[in-house]
Order: C-alpha cells, then structure tokens, then sequence
C-alpha cells in the first residue's frame, strides 16, 4: 500500500491497510491509524499522531512546526482523530510549549483545500470548513461549526458548536453556539435554524434557542443582564445550557 516513489522513516507507525501515494513523505515520530489514505505529494512530519479511516488528499503538509517565532524545537504534537477528510494544499502545525503543546483535529470534519488550522487549535467533531478557512493560533472550533469560504478567525478566538459563519466573514470576537456569523468584522444574524432542524432539533428547542438568541442581541439589555435572564430560564429550557457554558469560558468577548 506505499508507492515505491514514496519515502516513509523506518521507525514510523503505519496501521494496517494504509495507503502513502507517489512521492508523500511520512517522518520519524508520525503514526497513522488502520485504513488512512494519504494521497501523493503529502508531507506528513513532527510529533504527529492520525487515527483510522482519514484520507488526506494530495500536497497538504501535516505536523509542520507552527509559525510562532517562539517556538524552539520543543516536542509538541499534533492529533487528528478518525474519518476525517482533509483535502488539497491544507497546513496542519503542531502545538506550542506557550499553550497546551498539542494542536487537535477530532472525528468526522469535512476540510476543504487550503485550510490552514495553525498552532495550538482546538477543532470538535462533524466540523466543515469551506475553502480558505483559516485559524490563527489557540482557536477553539466545536462541534458541527460550518466555516463559509474565506473565513478568518482571529488568534484565542472561540467559535461555539452549531454555528455558521458566511463567505469572507472575519471573526475577531467569540461567536456562542447556534449562531449566524458574517462580515467584517463579524455581526450575528439570527440561529442557524435549518442546520438545527436537519441535527434532530425539536421545534419547542428552536423556539427557545430564538428566545435566547433575542434576549442575547435585541432585547437592549448589557451582556451580564441578558445572561442572568438566559440562567433564569435554562431550568425549563436546557438547550439553552450551551449558551451559558460558553459566556462562562469566553475570554474575548463575543461578537454583538
């Protein structure tokens, strides 16, 4: 399952029915799961760890050193969980020692060509990032976020799951679960209501997650108002529980 033109170190771990095409690279210090795909001209490097049933598509660098002038050559990692698809020309780097040292990539994310996802980042699950998304350093993405093409995300920047951000939308501050995002700089637009509904959503979820969203952004009241109003009423809608988890870890304000 190695292309004879492809070079793979001796002491790296391959599981059982990988695939390395014509001219890709795999280093010393990488491990890939059973049945990862990785396409020609793919240069896998650094403290790199894959899990089973991804396919990386063809010239991606993965496990790079970041792009921080204070990185030293310190043993930092990178993670990608299971059955992601990472297509063409994305930059994957490893973490830092200024953070947590590992930069993550969960299961199930839809990666479009020239993503970039630089050090320290923290990606969810069921993510999709169109082409061009870019992260800066120590961005959180969670779980089922959809990046529009062109998407810049700004460093320690957190992105809420179940959001959605338009074509070119620069984020500068944090975006909470189930919003709409676009502009620059980022503006909210409502809930995305129709990624909600096709996840399993009931229409009474959706109702309350608009409540929230209007005592959030149209009801005129400051930031901490709006969130005691939201902790009064998780008891009878807990939906709305991941709103307020999110204000709790937001450390660049959200965007409003």
């Amino acid at each position: 399952m190695i292309h004879p033109t492809a070079i793979v170190h001796p002491d790296a771990r391959l599981g059982a029915n990988v695939s390395v095409g014509a001219y890709s690279i795999i280093g010393e210090h990488v491990e890939i799961g059973d049945n990862t795909w990785i396409g020609p001209h793919v240069v896998v490097s650094g403290h790199t760890r894959i899990g089973c049933d991804n396919r990386i598509f063809q010239f991606c660098s993965i496990g790079e050193i970041p792009q921080d002038k204070k990185y030293g050559g310190e043993p930092t990692r990178l993670e990608i969980g299971d059955r992601n698809t990472i297509r063409e020309f994305c930059t994957f780097n490893l973490g830092t020692a200024q953070d947590v040292g590992v930069t993550r990539l969960g299961d199930d994310n839809w990666i479009m060509a020239y993503v970039h996802i630089a050090h320290d980042c923290q990606v969810g699950n069921r993510t999709t990032f169109a082409n061009n998304s870019q992260l800066a350093g120590h961005v959180h993405i969670d779980d089922w976020a959809i990046l529009g093409g062109y998407t810049g995300v700004h460093q320690f920047c957190r992105i809420g799951a179940h959001t959605m951000t338009a074509v070119g939308t620069v984020v500068l501050q944090d975006i909470p679960p189930y919003v709409m995002a676009a502009g620059n700089t980022a503006t909210p637009f409502g809930i995305n209501a129709e990624g909600l509904k096709r996840r399993g959503f009931s229409s009474d979820a959706l109702m309350a997650l608009k409540r929230a969203y209007r005592t959030l952004y149209k009801s005129g009241l400051m930031l901490e108002e709006a969130r005691a109003k939201l902790e009064a009423d998780v008891s009878e809608h807990p939906e709305i529980q991941p709103i307020l988890d999110f204000l709790s870890v937001s450390k660049r304000g959200i965007i409003r």
